[in-house]
Order: C-alpha cells, then sequence, then structure tokens
C-alpha cells in the first residue's frame, strides 16, 4: 500500500468519527427547537433520537460480519445515498415518523463509516503508535463535538431553521465520498490462514475477561459522557438562565477541551502504560464531574467543562485500543465487539436518562451520569488483574486490496 492511499483511509477515518460526532453531540443544542416544530414536550422529543442512536447500534454490530461479504468502498459509496436521502428526509414536512425514520437512517450512515474508520486505523498501525492514532482520530469525534454545538446555536438564535444544521452535518460525508473514490481498501474474506498470523498464533484465540470489563466499561462511559452532556444545554438555559447560544457554547467548550486533551495524550500514550493511565483519568472525571454538577454559580461552569473534556478525552480510544491488544492477533469482530457495546452506551441515552429528568428533574441525570463514570473507574481497576496488553505486540499485516 503506497503513502497516499494509506494517508487518504486514515483521512476517512477521522472524517468518520467526526461525522459521528456532529450527529450525536449536536442533538442537546437542537433538542428543544425540533420539539417545539413538532410540538412534543422536550423528554417525548428525546425519546425519538433513540433511532438515530439505535442506527449507529445496529450497523456497528452487523458490520462485524458484513465488511466481510461487502466491500468496504461499496458500503461508503452507498452511505452517500443514504445520507442524501436522509437529510432530504428531514427537510421535507412536518412528519413526525419520516424525521424517525431519516434519524435512523442517518445513524446507520454513522454506524458503518465509524465502524469502518476505526478497523482501518487497526489495521494500518500497530502497538502503541495504534493507541495513538486511535486517539487522534478520535479527536475528531470532539472536534465535530465542538463546531457544530456552536454552529447550531448560531443558526437558532438567527432563526435559520434546525434541518440546516444536519445538511451542514451532511457535507462531512462529501469528503468522505469524494476520497472513497479514489482510494483502495484491504479485504476482508474472512479466510485466515496459519501464513497470515504471527508465529506461534493460534488460528482462534479466547478473547478473555479482560474484553468483557473493557467492553461494560465502553458502555458505562459512551452512556455517562452522553447521558451528562446532552442534558448540560437544558441544565445551563433553566438554572442558571443562559440562552441557547451560551449553552451551545458551553457544550462546544467541553469538546474543545476534549480535543486538545487527545492530542495531548495521543503523544503521551506512546510512553505511558495504557491500563494504568486510563484507571487515573476515569477517577480524575469522576471528580470533575461531581464539581460541576455541585456548582452554585453558572461562571464557574465553563471551567469545570474544560477540565472535564482534558481529562475524560483519552478513555473510550484507550479502551478500544486496550481491547484490540487483549489477543496476539487483532481481530476486527473483537474491535467490533468493543465500540458496539459503547454504541449501546449511545442508544440507551435518553431511553435511560428521558425517564429521570421527566421524574425528578436535569440534575438526577447529570448524577446519574456520575455515577456511571465511577463505575467506569472500578472497571479499570479491576482490568488491571487480568489484562493481556503488556503481552502482546501487533504488527500491520499483509492485505490485498480492492479497488
Amino acid at each position: 500500500m503506497n503513502n497516499i492511499n494509506r494517508l487518504r483511509l486514515t483521512w476517512i477515518s477521522f472524517f468518520s468519527y467526526g461525522l459521528t460526532g456532529a450527529l450525536v453531540i449536536v442533538t442537546g443544542v437542537v433538542l428543544g427547537n425540533i420539539a417545539d416544530y413538532f410540538q412534543v414536550p422536550v423528554s417525548a422529543m428525546s425519546a425519538t433520537f433513540t433511532f438515530l442512536n439505535s442506527g449507529i447500534l445496529l450497523a456497528i454490530f452487523l458490520n462485524a460480519w458484513l465488511m466481510e461479504i461487502i466491500a468496504l468502498k461499496k458500503q461508503l459509496i452507498f452511505g452517500f445515498v443514504l445520507m442524501v436521502l436522509a437529510v432530504l428526509g428531514l427537510m421535507s414536512g412536518h412528519n413526525l415518523t419520516l424525521f424517525s425514520l431519516s434519524m435512523f437512517i442517518l445513524g446507520v450512515v454513522s454506524g458503518i463509516t465509524m465502524s469502518i474508520g476505526t478497523y482501518l486505523i487497526t489495521y494500518l498501525y500497530a502497538g502503541r503508535q495504534r493507541g495513538s492514532r486511535l486517539l487522534f482520530t478520535d479527536s475528531f469525534f470532539s472536534m465535530a463535538g465542538a463546531l457544530f454545538p456552536i454552529l447550531a446555536g448560531v443558526f437558532l438564535a438567527r432563526h435559520i431553521s434546525w434541518y440546516w444544521v444536519y445538511v451542514a452535518i451532511g457535507s462531512v460525508y462529501v469528503a468522505i465520498f469524494a476520497m472513497t473514490l479514489c482510494s483502495d481498501f484491504p479485504v476482508l474474506d474472512g479466510k485466515r490462514t496459519a501464513k497470515d498470523l504471527p508465529a506461534g498464533a493460534p488460528m482462534k484465540e479466547k478473547w478473555g475477561i479482560g474484553v468483557l470489563l473493557i467492553a461494560v466499561a465502553a458502555l458505562c462511559y459512551i452512556l455517562g459522557q452522553l447521558g451528562f452532556i446532552s442534558w448540560v444545554p437544558e441544565y445551563a438555559t433553566k438554572n442558571f438562565g443562559m440562552g441557547i447560544e451560551e449553552a451551545g457554547n458551553l457544550v462546544g467548550n467541553f469538546w474543545t477541551a476534549y480535543m486538545v486533551g487527545m492530542w495531548v495524550f495521543s503523544a503521551l500514550l506512546r510512553f505511558v502504560d495504557l491500563q494504568r493511565v486510563v484507571t487515573v483519568l476515569a477517577g480524575l472525571s469522576v471528580i470533575m464531574m461531581y464539581l460541576f454538577i455541585a456548582a452554585g454559580q453558572g461562571a464557574y461552569l465553563h471551567y469545570y467543562l474544560f477540565g472535564l473534556g482534558f481529562v475524560s478525552s483519552a478513555i473510550y480510544t484507550t479502551l478500544i485500543t486496550l481491547g484490540s491488544q487483549q489477543t496476539r492477533v487483532t481481530s476486527p469482530k473483537l474491535v467490533n465487539f468493543v465500540l458496539t457495546c459503547g454504541t449501546i452506551g449511545t442508544m440507551l441515552t435518553f431511553v435511560v436518562t428521558g425517564p429521570i429528568v421527566a421524574s425528578f428533574g436535569v440534575k438526577a441525570a447529570l448524577t446519574t451520569a456520575n455515577m456511571l463514570y465511577l463505575a467506569v473507574f472500578i472497571l479499570c481497576l479491576l482490568l488491571g488483574f487480568v489484562t493481556r496488553h503488556r503481552m502482546y505486540g501487533h504488527k500491520v499485516s499483509a492485505s490485498s486490496l480492492d479497488k
């Protein structure tokens, strides 16, 4: 594989995370306006976004097998067609059923691209470089999280219809589509032979208890993160009297710090033990989130969100990297399993927090997210006793390419 093609595949991975980040994170900012548009309560409207999260989950889950049946390039081209149809569906009418279907399609497109993007990084890079590259890739998730809530806040403050936010998000896939057309992708035929494996590696490896701990931690982390950040705008506007544009900037600040943290940790992770650092970061995140919830003045919210964004930035990607290093040979199914569990957390975001908000208020949902972060910290501690990542260093395997 030549360097230009490798670079294009890497950038496809970057933009795939940016697309998912934009779709998921912008929800908290546009939620109130969409609820007004369809004239339904905010708590009921939040449940509708489960269709988006369900689409992401379904696509990531199925793509663990579909990547070995349908060429990666064909999947991304088909995803572009689906993206166009979904955005047109959002713009075409005042129909809640069509809105839900379009959200589901957007989720499917996002899940397909994210699973492909994650696999490409684990295929192209090895060892601690893999962790560093995955972290940098995930920074595009937070980069989109910093940009699009601010953009959405500007649109809504100027009375531009909410669906134009999704038109802007769709432009990210235009870049993916353009690079896909001129790139060669690895072929996954599911037929691995002994000569393709490192010396002494078995044809099939047991994943071990460490993968289970990582998968549950990924679920709790994503559910906690999105359950927290999705309700921050509502919390800030209702409890501290902020305007929608200022609340959007608050979320944008979180993701800006998250992005900066990823860049910093992408350099540091090459020199530290992944399990130890993810445990420390999880513990610090628990403290920062608690300080945000306990804050009595709106002026302090920005500082606590900056701190939380920075210290939590490397957690999810480090968990994925640790998962990929629990076997001697990196398995697309194992990577997708961890991603799927994280995406279950995405799907459950409003399923879990919506009823909590309706019954106990927004602050109770934020406290629930804090408890989920505490669970991540405990799981990372337990992982230290069973992890195999110190045993295995992965090398990039040779693979044929399809056009």
